[in-house]
């Protein structure tokens, strides 16, 4: 029923997406990583420099493994960046850790779709591990017999609703994101830390990676679409 089923075919536009644009931001970043931006200026110096410019002085940073694993810790106040980061002086590594440093300026101004997505995170968090469990249950329970289908369709909906839930997240994380890459350059420009020759690799940089969060939004709403049409199947 779950292997082979046609209903796959709504998540095929949204998986070629997602492959389009993981492709595009490892293509950006790669061919970005590569050019040596014309002020010689590392992730890490270009992180600190701007924290310390909107008076941040108490966000830390820390290096971390691996490659575009960076983020920012509004608990802990700590912006970690990865290798291909931290010490590195190419135009994306400059790009991405001042992306990161946009989240930290979010938190401190308190951006409203940051402190909201902050906030839901713990409830998406459960609702994700629940959705597909819920959703599958009700499936089972409504097609088992006519004694079970209240049951089942009273859990299958609760599926749903994680399952909405999840997507708001992504729906949200969408400004969060699309923000702090406008902050970036903002700031890039602003302090000097880019050269115009540099300005239009960066864009391309990180608009690449604002594509897969929207990918990933799409990849959501594709997977409801399907379980409301297994729904109707059944």
């Amino acid at each position: 029923m779950f292997y082979y089923d046609p209903t796959y075919i709504i998540l095929v536009p949204a998986i070629l997406f997602t492959l389009y644009a993981q492709g595009k931001v490892k293509s950006a970043f790669s061919r970005y990583s590569r050019v040596r931006n014309i002020r010689n200026i590392t992730g890490v110096e270009a992180a600190r420099r701007v924290l310390d410019y909107n008076g941040l002085h108490d966000v830390k940073i820390a290096q971390i493994r691996g490659s575009m694993t960076d983020n920012y810790n509004p608990v802990t106040k700590v912006l970690s960046l990865s290798e291909t980061v931290y010490g590195v002086n190419s135009v994306a590594a400059v790009s991405v850790a001042c992306h990161e440093v946009g989240h930290a300026i979010q938190h401190a101004k308190g951006y409203a779709p940051l402190k909201m997505r902050n906030a839901i995170l713990p409830v998406v968090n459960f609702a994700s591990t629940l959705t597909w469990p819920l959703v599958i249950i009700g499936l089972l329970l409504l097609v088992a017999n006519p004694e079970t289908y209240y049951i089942g369709n009273m859990v299958f909906n609760i599926g749903v609703i994680a399952f909405i839930a999840v997507i708001a997240f992504h729906l949200i994380t969408l400004p969060v994101e699309f923000n702090a890459s406008r902050r970036a350059i903002q700031q890039m420009e602003e302090l000097g830390l880019v050269a115009d020759e540099d300005i239009g690799g960066s864009k391309r940089v990180l608009n690449a990676a604002a594509m897969t969060y929207v990918a990933a939004l799409a990849v959501a709403v594709a997977n409801l679409l399907r379980i409301l049409a297994l729904r109707n199947r059944d």
